[in-house]
C-alpha cells in the first residue's frame, strides 16, 4: 500500500490546501508558457490527454516547433492550430528519419510525391503567416542516387508575407521564385548537399533582393559558376561552395559588413607550375581590433603545367570581393620551393597593396622528401624580384626548416618590405637549434635591426638579437 500511497502523494504535489488544483487554476496565458517550454508540438498536445484544462492550448503557442511528426501527418497538424492572431512568430518543422519499410517506387516518381507533399505543407504553413520558418529535410528522405532535392515552386504556391527569417535543409528552393512569395525577407539560410552535379545549381547564386539582410548558403559537393548578386541592404554573406573554374563573379552589396566567404577548387584549375590552389577564402574580422584576411592553400602535384599562370592569378582576384589585409598561405610542399609561387601572389596588384600583415603556413609531408635537382617548382628568377611590398608590416612563417630557398625567401622578404616592423620565424620541430639554418636566420635577423625579429624554437620563443641557444 505504501508505494500506491507514494504516488498519490506525487501526484499531487501540485495540489493546495484542500485539494484545488493550483496549476490548472492559472490563466492560459501562463499555461500557454508553461506548454512552449516543452520545445514540442506533440508533447504539448499530449498534456491534453491528461487534464481537460490543457486541451487546445498548444494552438496558442506563438512559437511552433514540430520535431518527431510524420510528414503525413504535418499537413493536418498545421491545420489545427488558428490563423492569427495570435501570430506565429517562429514555425520549425523537422522532418523526422524514415521508418519501417523503404518505399520500392522508382526514383522519379519518389520525387514527385515528395514535391507534392512538401508544397502542400507549405501552403498549410503559409496560412499561419509565421515570422521565421525553419524547415530541415533529413537525407534519408532522398535516394541516395538522387542527394539533392529542387523545390519547383510554382507561381501561385504560397506567399509568406510576413516572413523575416527563413532557413532551408536538405532541399533547394529557386531563390528567385522564392523571394516573390517572400517580399519581406531579410535573413536567408540554406544548407545541402549535392553529389549528382545538378543543373539547376550552376545559376542558383543569380539573386536580387531590396531587402535582404543576411544570406548563408553552405553546401557539401555543390558546384556552381556564377554568382550574380545584388543586394543593396546585404550586411551578412556566408558563402561555403565549390567551383569547376572561370567563375563568374558579380556581387553589389556596398552595406557588406560580415563576410565568410570559402571555395574550394577540387580540380586542378588555379594552377602554377607545380602548384595547385585547393581553396580560398575570405573573411571579415569577427571583432576589432582583428584585421580582414584573404586565406589561400595551394599543394604540389606531380604534373607541371606551363602557360597557365595568368588566368589563375585572374581566378584568385575574382574572389577579392571585400577589402582584406592579412594574406595567409597554407602550403603543402612536399619537400619543393615555394618561393617562386608566394611571390607571384604577392606581386598581384590587390594583394602588394593590401597586405600588412603575411603568414605562410609549411605542412611538411610525413614522408621525407627532397626536391630534385632542376625541379620545376625552382624557377631561377624568383630570387631577384623587386616587388615592393610597402605595406606589409608584420609576416610570420611557420614550418621553417631552413633550406637554402627558405634562407632566399626570408632575405628576399626583408628586401622587399621597406615597412615591415616585426618576423616572427618558427621552425620545425624536426630542426635543431644547432643547424646551420638557425644561425642564418639570426644572421640576416642581426642585419635588419630596426625589425623586431623572433625566432620560435621547439624550446621556447628567442628574439633576434640573441644568440642562437645551444641544445
Amino acid at each position: 500500500m505504501e508505494p500506491r500511497s507514494g504516488r498519490r502523494l506525487r501526484s499531487a504535489e501540485h495540489l493546495g490546501p484542500g485539494g484545488e488544483d493550483r496549476i490548472g487554476a492559472l490563466p492560459d496565458d501562463l499555461l500557454v508558457l508553461v506548454l512552449a517550454r516543452l520545445g514540442c508540438v506533440r508533447a504539448a498536445v499530449r498534456t491534453g490527454v491528461l487534464a481537460h484544462r490543457w486541451r487546445g492550448l498548444w494552438a496558442r503557442l506563438r512559437h511552433v516547433f514540430f520535431r518527431d511528426v510524420p510528414l503525413p501527418s504535418l499537413k493536418g497538424a498545421l491545420k489545427r492550430i488558428p490563423c492569427p492572431p495570435p501570430a506565429v512568430s517562429l514555425l520549425e518543422i523537422r522532418i523526422p528519419m524514415a521508418r519501417g519499410r523503404k518505399h520500392r517506387r522508382a526514383i522519379s516518381q519518389r520525387l514527385r510525391i515528395l514535391a507534392a507533399a512538401i508544397r502542400s505543407l507549405l501552403r498549410a504553413a503559409a496560412r499561419l503567416d509565421p515570422e521565421e520558418l525553419v524547415f530541415v529535410l533529413p537525407s534519408d528522405f532522398i535516394c541516395k542516387y538522387s542527394p539533392m532535392f529542387f523545390l519547383h515552386l510554382p507561381p501561385a504556391a504560397v506567399n509568406f508575407l510576413a516572413l523575416h527569417t527563413l532557413s532551408l535543409s536538405g532541399c533547394i528552393v529557386g531563390l528567385d521564385s522564392l523571394l516573390s512569395h517572400c517580399p519581406r525577407l531579410r535573413v536567408l539560410r540554406l544548407k545541402f548537399s549535392d553529389h549528382g552535379f545538378h543543373e539547376d545549381l550552376k545559376s542558383f547564386m543569380s539573386l536580387h533582393s531590396a531587402s535582404l539582410q543576411e544570406l548563408s548558403v553552405e553546401a557539401e559537393n555543390a558546384y556552381m559558376d556564377t554568382v550574380d548578386l545584388v543586394a543593396p541592404q546585404l550586411k551578412q554573406l556566408t558563402v561555403s561552395l565549390k567551383a569547376y573554374g572561370n567563375l563568374n563573379i558579380s556581387i553589389l552589396a556596398p552595406s557588406l559588413e560580415k563576410l565568410s566567404w570559402q571555395w574550394s577548387y577540387p580540380f586542378d584549375v588555379i594552377k602554377f607550375g607545380l602548384w595547385r590552389t585547393s581553396k580560398l577564402r575570405l573573411q571579415t574580422a569577427e571583432s576589432q581590433p582583428e584585421l580582414p584576411s584573404l586565406h589561400i592553400h595551394a599543394r604540389v602535384t606531380s604534373s607541371v603545367v606551363h602557360g597557365e599562370v595568368e588566368n589563375s592569378m585572374q581566378e584568385i582576384e575574382k574572389h577579392m570581393i571585400a577589402k582584406f589585409s592579412i594574406l595567409e598561405l597554407h602550403l603543402k610542399t612536399k619537400g619543393h620551393v615555394f618561393g617562386a609561387l608566394v611571390f607571384h601572389l604577392l606581386g598581384m596588384n590587390r594583394v602588394f597593396s593590401r597586405t600588412r600583415r603575411l603568414k605562410v603556413f609549411l605542412h611538411r609531408s610525413m614522408l621525407k622528401q627532397e626536391c630534385p635537382q632542376n625541379c620545376a617548382c625552382d624557377q631561377p628568377d624568383w630570387r631577384s624580384q623587386t616587388t615592393s611590398l610597402t605595406a606589409l608590416e608584420d609576416v610570420e612563417i611557420d614550418g621553417f626548416e631552413g633550406y637554402d630557398h627558405e634562407i632566399d625567401f626570408l632575405k628576399l622578404i626583408f628586401k622587399c618590405a621597406p615597412m615591415l616592423k616585426r618576423m616572427v620565424v618558427s621552425l620545425s620541430h624536426e630542426v635543431s637549434s644547432r643547424d646551420d639554418g638557425c644561425t642564418q636566420i639570426h644572421n640576416i635577423f642581426r642585419d635588419y635591426s630596426s625589425v623586431e625579429c623572433y625566432l620560435n624554437l621547439s624550446t621556447g620563443l628567442v628574439h633576434g638579437g640573441d644568440d642562437c641557444p645551444s641544445t
